[in-house]
């Protein structure tokens, strides 16, 4: 079956072959209806498909863009991607989505496979250990943009919440209800901008408050370990926190595991504030109060302005850090 090229199209349509090319480039706002429904109708009846690589060699684009996420088990993630995706889909680009596993060799490995792949550009949730290569890249002026973490050594454009206030919205959430006795749990903080600024907003909110702050009652450690020292911080000691400001949805998770096993109950024996807010926190029992963060909003922010940087090659990068308030839900756990 002999392929259908755009010059088929044009003969079809009777138009010219910059008249089918301007169509399929949504380039009609200057075309009438008649035409444009004519040269429509004809892509239709001929099942005429655009040739992606030819398009690409001629533009020198591919019109495909990556996005390499930390770790995609992370609810936080997958509503970027969504968002991310929605974007690119209204513009015709593609998405390619790599997930690094919190691995610096991985995250290198697809750094590497997709400008193999000549995408146009990439928006990088940032692991610890390739500062060295971001830099090449910034240097060479490829378009990227960060999202949840930053890197101080580099002026790129970065998306994320701000993590010191909403430790601080869930502080005050606690201090308002009574609370004076508050743990924090947080997987390793390690490099990990959001983890460490939610800390240090968690410690600033409770010297605010007048509140102690007890490194006791403070943890952080591979998720595999949370549940060991919730059992030293909760059940070893001669008076632990009564109310527990869970810093990310695995850390939540593992705490809601822990309370679970050892029969205390939320939030009479212990209440509960997670930051992100997980699918399940309005039907579980008791709900979950959260600090939801605007998820979808950074991630469109991130794509629209990494599609604004393809596009104008040659314009200055500004390397701003872009950061979005969070929301207080209050439920039940608190």
């Amino acid at each position: 079956m002999n392929k259908v090229t755009m010059e088929d199209v044009a003969k079809h349509a009777d138009v010219s072959k910059s008249t089918v090319s301007q169509y399929i480039n949504g380039r009609y706002e200057y075309m009438s209806k008649k035409t444009k429904q004519r040269v429509e109708e004809s892509i239709e009846e001929l099942n005429y498909s655009v040739n992606i690589v030819a398009k690409s060699l001629k533009q020198k684009r591919t019109f495909t863009i990556g996005v390499i996420v930390a770790n995609i088990i992370h609810n936080f993630s997958t509503q970027v991607i969504r968002a991310v995706e929605d974007v690119c889909n209204k513009k015709n680009i593609h998405v390619i989505v790599c997930n690094a596993d919190d691995d610096p060799e991985k995250e290198q490995t697809y750094i590497e496979l997709l400008l193999a792949k000549q995408i146009d550009g990439l928006i990088v949730f940032p692991i610890d250990g390739n500062i060295e290569y971001y830099k090449k890249l910034y240097k060479a002026a490829y378009p990227i943009v960060f999202v949840d973490r930053k890197i101080e050594q580099l002026p790129i454009d970065t998306f994320l919440l701000n993590n010191e206030g909403a430790s601080e919205m869930a502080v005050d959430h606690f201090v308002s209800k009574g609370y004076r006795e508050i743990g924090f749990v947080s997987s390793s903080l390690t490099n990990v901008t959001p983890r460490i600024e939610r800390l240090e907003g968690f410690k600033k909110a409770l010297v605010k408050h007048n509140v102690e702050v007890n490194k006791d009652y403070i943890i952080s450690c591979k998720v595999k370990n949370i549940r060991t020292e919730l059992k030293k911080m909760l059940l070893s000691v001669d008076r632990g926190p009564k109310a527990i400001l869970a810093s990310n949805d695995l850390s939540l998770i593992e705490t809601l595991k822990f309370l679970n096993q050892n029969n205390l109950s939320i939030p009479h024996d212990v209440a509960l504030i997670g930051i992100d807010d997980v699918p399940f926190s309005d039907i579980i029992v008791p709900s979950l109060t959260t600090v939801a963060q605007p998820s979808y909003v950074i991630g469109e922010n991130a794509a629209s302005k990494l599609l604004d940087i393809i596009n104008n090659r040659q314009k200055k990068r500004s390397g701003n850090i872009y950061r979005f308030d969070g929301e207080l839900i209050s439920r039940n756990s608190c």
